[in-house]
């Protein structure tokens, strides 16, 4: 049972973490809209709009991304809050927890890539 009480304690850990880096990550995504939507404003012509329309497209495909994301999260806090204590630890909540830590990891590398890409056309067209 003691085990079990440090398991969940580190899966809450780890899904509270989870959770404020992805609102962290959709901050960011709203600030980088503002900052296209400053680009788009100034008329740069075709060479700045082309990869702006695609930038777009990225960012709102990505806030669906962490809105899929924290709605597992958000399910996975309700198995772990509704699990009980005594039963033995099962596969099936370190399975998806393991699901979800890989979920993350890729789209930790994602958001990083794309935000590479960002500053490097805010540098040039800023």
């Amino acid at each position: 049972m003691e085990i079990k009480l440090v398991y969940l304690s580190d899966l809450k850990f780890n899904l509270k973490i989870w959770k404020k880096e992805l609102k962290f990550h959709l901050n960011e995504l709203e600030k980088f809209e503002k900052k296209l939507e400053d680009i788009a404003s100034r008329g740069l012509g075709i060479d700045a709009m082309a990869p702006l329309e695609g930038f777009q497209n990225k960012l709102i495909h990505e806030k669906a991304v962490i809105g899929k994301m924290l709605q597992r999260i958000r399910m996975k806090r309700r198995i772990i809050e509704t699990s009980d204590i005594s039963e033995e630890i099962d596969g099936r909540l370190r399975n998806q927890q393991t699901s979800l830590k890989g979920d993350m990891k890729i789209y930790i590398k994602l958001h990083y890539e794309l935000k590479e890409d960002l500053m490097d056309y805010f540098l040039r067209w800023l």
